[in-house]
């Protein structure tokens, strides 16, 4: 058989020729060693010109697109494309790999830039939102991310002067972002007037914020700023596509062929215009020529080095500029498919669609010649004698040149298709032909081709063909696969494939064929392969395919799937190799990457000599895994391991998946959970005593702790087991098979690793038993394998998914370092390299891999090892380049780096652990020996065999058989430390004796367990074919044990205890002697397993045997006769009971049935449910019937409740289930789902439970894990503190403790962002931007505009509006700014108030403001980087941090764009941001709070899963998150004296989280040690000493809790709910602020002592019915409260003195806004029922009137004397602003008033009302205000009015967009549009009109612009929409879409907008936020 290994020669790549110019920019640098990097195709290359030398970095798997060098220029980043596309950066100098960057971007990278320090990168991805990223790159770690753009972006930068700044520019975009914490922000560059909006192609930094870029029409365009400042016309003539930046200046590059240089400050200084060089492209260029274009230009000193599109490289001396240097070219443009090599000389010939053929020597790596054809070319060949060149066109055509000098000797066309092979016989006297027409033609040479012959028969066009020696036959492929052969010169087809049998062929270069069988995968019809080429000399193969890879195979290769050598560099498909005339090199050709690869061919001996040259590095080996290994000599795989590598640990339902099938379940229940169900028992179980060890698919899983007790696991539990003592303690965490344990070197800590869907590893403290750390989310399915670096800080892991992932972790911070793909193989073992922890090795089935950390990757190489042998175990020795490993065979193999020096043989059968001793090895293998050697392997110093004979004296058990297979090594306190397959735990003694510590069964499923009537032992059974008796009482040992012949499924002791009855699986049961276990009788009358068996109660006549095929024998036991059978069940029989008397059998079947018979006879008996509970049943192990019906849980369809026992005294009913549950349930379990407690420890299946004869102890077994677990019973009345192991019922009670409107209205409230929001009115027509303008009278009277006669005779237009101030100069105003907020958020929001500086400022928030109040001053300063509304805020109090706040704002979707969640870190008095975290929080984030030492920040989301996050926010850092609660959270707390331990409380929901590692672990609390203790809603959370956490409910109680454990209930601390608390730091004392009625006693506000025993009550004098505290903080005697209605006030804690600090509308929105016409008050009137009075110099509310209705409109009289306010419900009422005092009130409307009017002459009243109506009023009849008139035929609602200045008009601004005018008072219409243009407003206060068409933006499609007011002077008109903007234009703006600032601070929704009298100030009215800001006019200068 021909041999199948791959060849033991190989390639080395020499040269690569070509640059990638297409596509790419900026990719062209010199190094610090003045070498030239670039890339071409997937390879990066580095150019040494001086010495002409390639090096190569070969990390990437695809084409590389983008690359970066460091401000050092020693390293350098690229970026690839791929599916999951990665970033290397790799050092110029070494080519090696130093970090890689994945698993962020998709599509591919295709901007990178580093920053001027060199520590951060940059990237830019090619996904749909061009995300950008921030890497910390040596760490490989993501900064921050975001989207980019929704089109592609081409260029990136980091601002060189400015830190954390980067410019980004692309299509039609420029943007200028600031990194802050995690968040990129971006503000989009203003082009302005200065230049047009236009695609950037390239930009540079400089300094004083000026960056320059390059634009697409060739203009450079200079930004100050976001803003455009200037640009420098015509710098090319069409697109720049690149600019560099040098310490001299700018060099920019073109499309027009020009490089261009400039100074400092952007003054030109030179051009160099490559266009006139004599060199490169424009030779020939013909019509066709593009010209050339430079895509890359680097400026270093007195050289520049400029790429162009069409792979050239230049070198420019600056002072010699007009002699460019062409150092490197390539092919450009098109496909390259043309290949020949020169028969005797060193040269090859390339031919592209690029129209260019040309000459490359191979030894000097140069271009010699090239010569332009007409057509693009697809194929060449040389002749035989070197002289002609014949190329196959596209066309169909063929052309013949000389070699010589390229000239043409003939040019023929005979097809249409192109030509894609053609080929010189041998004898040179024939030239075939291939086209894509399906045939061959044959051309005579010396007949100056002339046609001779034609070969058809093919159905495909022609691929392939290949000449025979003798010329006289050609073989040929076709496109659909078919071989055919011709004869030669005639064409005709050899059909008889006899005569072909001793055809010699020329050259190999088909792909079909017996000899090239093996180039094809073994199950695969593909033909992706392109090329291939036979090397006869040296018996190899070359083939190229799709996929860029060349491989190297044996020639011939005869079976399919043939193994092979791969090797990586082109990146898409390679279309063409061939060998080298004398086969020195292998040339490539790739056809899409136009490169021509050049490989050195290394023959066996040379590669022998070779081998102390490092293999070039690379993500994919050489020996590739994909090529599979039947090879001849892999030997046999033993059998255990064969059964380890197939086990794959999946699982139906994973523990993580039954929080949502509980969801699920819980909605199909809801009417059932409703119901009354039964307590949880008061007493609980403990877990006292594991038997079992996993040792039959695990390795090197126990060692000795730092104390000297024994660490191991099994099932889901790690157990620390004291020999001295002989006790065990656990470690719970885990929730499932844990498959591997480490342990830290200094023996203290151990992480383990579990089965699961995303698989966690524990770092756990042996001492303790605490989790230090829990890592997830990065492995599938399980982890296989664990090693902790020699200083204890890094841990290495192994995942079970297919890729068998390795993660290297900083495993105290949790965070991942690096991770890759390991191998397809299982791996069995990972090891990090004591002296150098960035290295480590991994060992599984066929293959050892040495590994490197590089940044966030790994690399890896195979170790060099002749046969591949699968690895078992592996230790470094004593240097840091040897390592040992065991293999399957029994050999250790002893390696140097990564080549295998020796082999020794160790053992009989595999070795399966070897440990490293200070003076040499110890090993254990299957062979069950235990052997010492010396530390080279050479000498085996002792052996220890593993026999019953030395077993010592105090051994707990018995070995089952000599010689188990050993599977763990220990060493330590002067014993050897062994594990074996038989789950045997054994200490071996230096001197030889050993003594067995603990054991189990072994593998296979452990069903039987019975408990002795009267002794404390028990009996197991299980499929291991053994019974084994153990000894519950403290000596804990196994007391005999025998093997079956079968495996076994129940037994049963009989009353009297003498007797054991064990059933079989072959349907087979035996009695035997329960001490010494001989057989006392046996039978065998059924076919399938015995799966339960039973002694009838008394004195055990009768025995009960029940089998698989559904029926019962009953045997009499003293007769030993069958005396009855018990028929008619129709499923395999699960459970049997006898009732008390021994007459009656209650038996389960699998299909849920319960059957009643009657013994002795078998009789079936049908028995009602209400009988059944009143029978004596002597055991209670059934699983059906009422009295057990609340044992089935909410999702029985995936776990089955498989066993159960109810107590001897008939309280407690214990069951396991298929989940490895045990739960304990109050018997009887009437009514579904009742509560009970559970515990995890088995993992998965629980297959038996039983309790002792006298309930002190549960004994439980486990299926899969093979355990024997004893439980101690704990009665009612023993306290548990450890309740951890237990946990609650699944489904809480439906009552939450009552119903609140304010709770209510949190929890439903849904934030949406603002540039959401939709219109505020129901508005209806056209927009006024989108409506048609009617043309106007002079327009329709035909006079043009602007034709007027210059002396008019008509009087000059009128003003449009009344100015008031006149005689002053009127100057417009340029600016607001904000100076007073009136309001705080107290209605949904809460714990938002807090004292700063020692209480002398007060901060809180509204809308999207946070404000800093001095209480001295009553000034206001703001915080308004927030981009929508702030929810959440609190302090730092640690002393390190002062004044340093967090706010959490609401946002969309959680994808890190702009308008994501985001939390600001920020200086209250400098209001300086610190640091913003964008979150995954969508929908906004509600609650933040700082640690105790303030580094860390907590944050809870509005998320559909309430996420909780922790933060490391200086560093932007996401530390943690989880998912809280399916329900609302309200506050998350961490604990004042913590960094790790928080509590959250929601709906229904108190949590107590700890932070281990990167892992939230949390607790919910435990109610039942309180009796009637409910779930309610928890509100607000507190904290006290020793672990108390006192936590507010709705229905005002407050829970005081220990740890998680309800201790008591503070009962009705406040009448109403508790919405918050606080916990002063200093004294401990606790503020709690509720809703309740004011009273004598009680008060909304308390203050409490320590321990929430004593309080003291404080009423706030607010007048309210109920006073609804929401906020609450405690200063230096002071107490600071802020309420629901927007009030904050500050309560002394002596005097209960109470001080309003703010007031604010409680409820909006606020729609009312009068300005008083000479002072500096107005009036605002809200939904709320009230008006306020505000002063704005004194900075406060004056006075407040409550009008009982909710108030829509106010407005004052022209005198400011009185004030009508128009109300919602139609009424109007007129008051006297002295007095306050009514003066009328009148209600003839029955729907809201919108606008209430005087006339400035103070005569009349407008009143505009929802039903389309203005009403008239006449002042001076008197306050009996009756209608005069009204206007009709309004097409919809009013919105807004405005009186003329005479009176005599009014505009009214409609909901259908419409403005009319009226007159005074009649009521008429006014139509004439130039009447209407005629009149002069007083004022003017309406959206509509062609006079401010300009104030309605482009995006106004789903919101208005809702309100809005012209300045008194006339010149500015302030806009309000329902985006939350103010904008401030100027007047009049009948343009489409004016200029405009705008002024961002309110939520959603203005309402109303006004100047205060003299345009000092602008006021502005919230809607959703029920606030008024304040804002101060900058006017312009004179």
């Amino acid at each position: 058989m021909a041999d199948r290994t791959a060849p033991s020669c190989h390639l080395r790549l020499e040269w690569v020729y070509g640059y990638r110019g297409h596509q790419c920019r900026n990719n062209l640098y010199y190094t610090a060693a003045k070498e030239i990097v670039y890339f071409v195709a997937g390879v990066g290359v580095v150019y040494n010109t001086r010495e002409h030398k390639q090096k190569f970095y070969l990390g990437h798997n695809d084409d590389i697109i983008s690359l970066a060098l460091h401000p050092e220029r020693v390293l350098v980043a690229t970026g690839q494309v791929g599916k999951e596309p990665y970033i290397c950066v790799w050092d110029s100098y070494t080519v090696q790999t130093v970090s890689i960057l994945k698993d962020v971007h998709s599509h591919g990278i295709a901007c990178l830039a580093f920053d001027l320090e060199g520590q951060c990168l940059v990237s830019v991805g090619l996904d749909s939102k061009n995300t950008i990223c921030v890497w910390d790159w040596r760490k490989g770690k993501v900064l921050a991310a975001a989207p980019g753009h929704t089109d592609r972006i081409f260029d990136i930068s980091w601002d060189l002067y400015q830190p954390s700044k980067l410019v980004s520019c692309g299509v039609k975009h420029i943007k200028f972002w600031s990194l802050c914490g995690n968040a990129l922000t971006p503000k989009r560059g203003v082009f302005g007037k200065t230049g047009d909006l236009q695609t950037i192609l390239c930009l540079a930094c400089a300094k004083d914020e000026v960056t320059y870029s390059g634009a697409l029409n060739g203009d450079i365009y200079v930004w100050k700023g976001i803003n455009l400042m200037r640009t420098v016309q015509g710098a090319h003539g069409s697109g720049i596509f690149s600019m560099n930046v040098c310490e001299e200046g700018f060099a920019t590059g073109g499309r027009d062929g020009c490089v261009r240089l400039w100074d400092l400050n952007f003054k030109p200084i030179t051009v160099i215009d490559l266009r006139e060089t004599d060199q490169g492209y424009k030779v020939a260029r013909g019509e066709n020529s593009r010209g050339l274009s430079v895509r890359s230009v680097c400026w270093r000193g007195d050289h520049i080095l400029v790429g162009t599109q069409d792979s050239e490289i230049f070198e420019v001396v600056v002072h010699d500029r007009n002699k460019p240097f062409l150092i490197m070219q390539g092919h450009c443009e098109g496909e390259l498919w043309a290949l020949a090599v020169h028969p005797t000389k060193p040269l090859a010939m390339t031919g592209s669609d690029d129209r260019s053929v040309r000459i490359w020597s191979l030894i000097d790596h140069a271009l010699i010649a090239r010569c332009n054809m007409e057509e693009p070319i697809r194929c060449a060949a040389v002749s035989t004698d070197g002289i002609h060149l014949a190329l196959g066109m596209k066309d169909g055509s063929f052309t013949v040149l000389r070699v010589r000098d390229m000239t043409e000797v003939v040019h023929i066309k005979d097809r249409k298709e192109a030509i894609h092979e053609l080929k010189y016989s041998p004898d040179g006297g024939h030239l075939a032909v291939g086209s894509n027409d399906n045939s061959v033609d044959i051309y005579g040479v010396v007949q100056r081709y002339k046609k001779v012959g034609e070969c058809i028969g093919s159905n495909s066009f022609i691929t392939h063909m290949d000449w025979s020696t003798d010329s006289k036959f050609l073989q040929i492929n076709d496109g659909s696969g078919r071989r055919l052969f011709y004869r030669m010169p005639s064409g005709k087809e050899v059909t008889n494939r006899e005569e072909l049998k001793l055809v010699q062929w020329a050259s190999w270069t088909c792909v079909l064929g017996p000899e090239v069988n093996g180039i094809w995968p073994k199950y695969s019809d593909i033909n992706d392969i392109n090329s291939v080429d036979a090397n006869f000399n040296n018996q190899v193969l070359v083939t190229a395919d799709d996929y860029g890879l060349v491989k190297l195979l044996r020639y011939p290769c005869v079976k399919k799937g043939a193994k092979f050598k791969k090797y990586l560099g082109h990146s898409a498909h390679i279309t063409n190799a061939r060998w080298s005339h004398d086969y020195q090199w292998v040339i490539t050709i790739g056809g899409a990457d136009h490169s021509v690869f050049q490989w050195k061919f290394v023959p066996e001996r040379k590669s022998k000599e070779a081998v102390h040259i490092a293999p070039q590095e690379s993500l994919a080996d050489s020996n590739s895994e994909e090529s599979d290994s039947d090879q001849s000599d892999v030997p046999e795989m033993d059998s255990e391991i064969e059964q380890e590598t197939q086990l794959t640990y999946r699982r139906q339902v994973y523990k993580e998946d039954l929080p949502q099938l509980k969801e699920q379940c819980k909605e199909k229940h809801r009417v059932q959970a409703m119901k009354k169900r039964e307590r949880a028992p008061g007493s609980g179980v403990k877990l006292h005593f594991i038997h079992g060890y996993r040792g039959y698919d695990c390795r090197s899983n126990l060692f000795y702790t730092q104390t000297g007790e024994i660490v191991y696991h099994v099932a889901a539990i790690g157990v620390v087991y004291n020999r001295q003592q002989n006790t065990q303690r656990f470690y719970m965490g885990h929730d499932d098979d844990i498959l591997c344990l480490a342990i830290h070197p200094l023996k203290d800590f151990v992480a383990t690793g579990q089965v699961g869907r995303d698989s966690a590893i524990h770092i756990w403290d042996t001492e303790t038993l605490k989790p230090m750390s829990v890592l997830r989310g990065f492995h599938q399915l399980g982890v296989c394998a664990l090693d902790f670096a020699a200083d204890g800080k890094r841990l290495a892991s192994v995942g079970l998914d297919e890729n068998h992932t390795i993660v290297l972790w900083d495993w105290r911070k949790g965070e991942k370092l690096s991770a890759m793909r390991g191998s397809k193989d299982k791996i069995f073992v990972v090891k990090i390299n004591p002296y150098l922890p960035d290295k480590l090795i991994t060992a599984g089935v066929k293959h050892m891999k040495f590994w490197h950390k590089a940044g966030g990757g790994l690399i890896g190489r195979k170790g060099n090892m002749g046969k591949t042998e699968t690895m078992m175990c592996a230790v470094y020795g004593w240097s840091e380049e040897m390592v040992f490993s065991g293999t399957c065979t029994g050999d250790i193999c002893i390696w140097r780096d990564m080549f295998l020096m020796k082999t020794v043989k160790a053992h009989d059968g595999p070795v399966f652990s070897v440990h490293c001793i200070s003076k040499g090895f110890v090993t254990g293998g299957k062979d069950g020996i235990v052997a010492l050697w010396d530390d080279t392997f050479e000498r085996c110093l002792k052996t220890y065999a593993i026999k019953r004979s030395v077993l010592a004296p105090g051994s707990k058990g018995l070995l089952l058989e000599d010689n188990p297979s050993i599977r763990a090594i220990s060493l330590g306190h002067g014993h050897i430390l062994v594990g074996t397959k038989n789950g045997e735990i054994l200490e071996v003694d230096k001197s030889g004796p050993i003594t067995l510590l603990v054991q189990g069964h072994m593998e296979g499923e452990v069903w039987g367990l019975a408990t002795h009537p009267h002794l404390p032992l028990c009996a197991t059974v299980s499929d291991d074919k053994t019974l084994r008796i153990w000894d519950l009482s403290p000596s804990h040992c196994m007391l005999a044990v025998r093997k079956l012949r079968k495996g076994g499924r129940c037994c049963c002791f009989s009353p009297d205890g003498k007797a054991l009855a064990v059933g079989l699986n072959d349907g087979s049961f035996l009695i035997v002697n329960a001490d010494t276990l001989e057989d006392l009788v046996s039978f065998h009358h059924r076919k399938d397993i015995i799966s339960d068996i039973r002694f009838s109660p008394g004195v055990g006549k009768y025995l009960a045997v029940a089998s698989g095929d559904t029926f019962v024998d009953i045997y009499n036991v003293m007769s030993s006769k069958r005396v009855g059978v018990c028929k008619g069940c129709l499923n395999y029989i699960t459970h049997l009971d006898w009732d008390k008397r021994g007459k009656l059998l209650q038996v389960n079947t699998g299909a849920k049935e319960q059957f009643f018979f009657e013994a002795p006879r078998g009789k079936r008996q049908t028995i009602p449910a209400t009988e059944v509970e009143k029978i004596d049943w002597s055991t209670w192990t059934c699983v059906l019937g009422t009295s057990v019906e609340g044992i089935w849980p909410l999702i029985n369809e995936v776990t089955e409740v498989t066993a159960a026992c109810l107590s001897n005294d008939r309280k407690v009913l214990a069951t396991g289930d298929d989940l490895g549950y045990l739960k304990l349930f109050r018997y009887p379990v009437k009514g579904k789902y009742a509560k009970f407690k559970r515990y995890v420890a088995h993992s998965t299946h629980v297959t038996n439970v039983r309790w002792t004869h006298d309930d002190s102890l549960l004994v439980t077994v486990g299926g899969g894990d093979t355990c024997l677990m004893i439980w101690a019973h704990e009665p009612e009345g023993h306290r548990e503190f450890k309740q951890c192991d237990s946990e609650e019922s699944d489904i809480e009670s439906e009552d939450d403790g009552g119903y609140d409107s304010d709770v209510t209205r949190e929890n439903e409230i849904n934030y949406t962002i603002k540039a959401l929001s939709t219109n505020m009115r129901p508005m209806i027509g056209v927009k006024p931007h989108l409506q048609l303008k009617e043309p106007s009278v002079d327009e329709r009277q035909g006079v043009v505009r602007g034709s007027r006669p210059p002396v008019s005779r008509a009087l000059p237009q009128p003003e449009k509006l009344q100015t008031n101030n006149v005689g002053k100069k009127k100057r417009p105003i340029e600016d607001l700014v904000l100076e007073l907020v009136f309001g705080y958020r107290g209605n949904d929001c809460r714990n938002n108030v807090h004292y700063l500086n020692e209480g002398a400022d007060i901060i809180y928030h509204t809308a999207s403001v946070g404000i800093v109040l001095n209480l001295t001053t009553s000034c206001q300063s703001f915080y308004v980087e927030h981009s929508d509304d702030i929810l959440c805020l609190t302090i730092n109090q640690h002393p390190k941090f002062p004044n340093v706040v967090a706010t959490g704002q609401v946002g969309d979707t959680g994808d890190m764009s702009a308008t994501s969640p985001s939390i600001h870190v920020w200086d209250a008095m400098t209001k300086q941001t610190l640091s913003v975290l964008r979150c995954f929080h969508s929908g906004g984030v509600c609650s933040v709070s700082f640690s105790a030492t303030g580094k860390l920040l907590l944050s809870v989301g509005l998320d559909p899963e309430h996420t909780v996050t922790i933060w490391k926010w200086q560093e932007g850092a996401k530390v943690a998150s989880r998912v809280g609660h399916t329900q609302r959270i309200f506050v998350a707390e961490f604990r004042p004296d913590s960094d790790t331990h928080f509590v959250s409380v929601g709906i229904k929901h108190v949590r107590f989280w700890t932070l281990a590692g990167r892992a939230l672990l949390s607790k919910k609390g435990v109610l039942s040690s309180i009796e009637d203790a409910r779930m309610q809603t928890m509100l607000s959370v507190a904290f006290g000493a020793n672990n108390l956490t006192f936590t507010g409910t709705i229905s005002g109680d407050v829970c005081v809790w220990k740890e998680h454990i309800l201790v008591r209930i503070v009962a009705k601390a406040h009448t109403g709910p508790v919405f918050t608390m606080y916990t002063t730091l200093r004294d401990g004392l606790i503020v709690t602020g509720g809703k309740e009625r004011p009273s004598k006693e009680g008060g909304a506000l308390k203050l409490w002592d320590q321990e929430l025993k004593r309080c003291r009550a404080f009423r706030l004098e607010t007048g309210q019915v109920i006073d609804c505290v929401r906020s609450v903080c405690r200063g230096k005697g002071k107490i600071l409260v802020g309420t629901r209605n927007a009030e904050i006030i500050e309560v002394g804690e002596k005097n209960a003195a109470c001080n309003i600090l703010v007031n604010g509308h409680m409820d909006g929105p606020i729609w009312g806004l009068g300005a008083h016409p000479s002072r500096d008050v107005f009036l605002s009137a809200a939904e709320d029922g009230t008006v306020r009075l505000w002063d704005i110099p004194e900075k406060k509310m004056l006075n407040k009137v409550n009008l009982g209705h909710p108030a829509r409109t106010i407005s004052y009289s022209p005198e400011g004397d009185m004030v009508a306010i128009g109300m919602k419900n139609g009424e109007f009422i007129i008051l006297l602003v002295a007095s306050l005092k009514i003066w009328g009130k009148k209600r003839d409307r029955r729907s809201p008033i919108q606008d209430i009017r005087f006339s400035p002459n103070s005569r009349y009243l407008a009143v505009g009302s929802t039903e389309s109506a203005v009403d008239f009023y006449d002042l001076t009849y008197g306050p009996q205000l009756n209608r005069i008139n009204c206007c009709r035929d309004i097409p919809s609602f009013v919105m807004q009015m405005d009186f003329s200045a005479d009176s005599c008009y009014v505009q009214i601004s409609t909901g259908a967009y419409k403005r009319l005018a009226y007159e005074v008072p009649s009521g008429k219409q006014v139509t004439e549009q130039s009447h209407i243009d005629r009149i002069t407003w007083a004022t003017w206060t309406s959206v509509l009109g062609d006079e401010v068409v300009g104030i309605w933006s482009r995006n106004t499609d789903k919101a208005d612009v809702t309100c809005a007011c012209v300045s008194h002077s006339g010149l500015n008109i302030v806009t309000g929409d329902d985006f939350g903007m103010v904008k401030l234009l100027d007047f009049p703006c009948p343009e489409k879409f004016a200029k405009h600032k705008r002024f961002l601070g309110h939520s959603a929704h203005l309402t109303n907008v006004r100047f205060t009298n003299g345009d000092r100030f602008v006021v502005s009215a919230g809607g959703d936020d029920r606030s008024l800001f304040v804002w101060r006019c900058v006017h312009a200068p004179h």
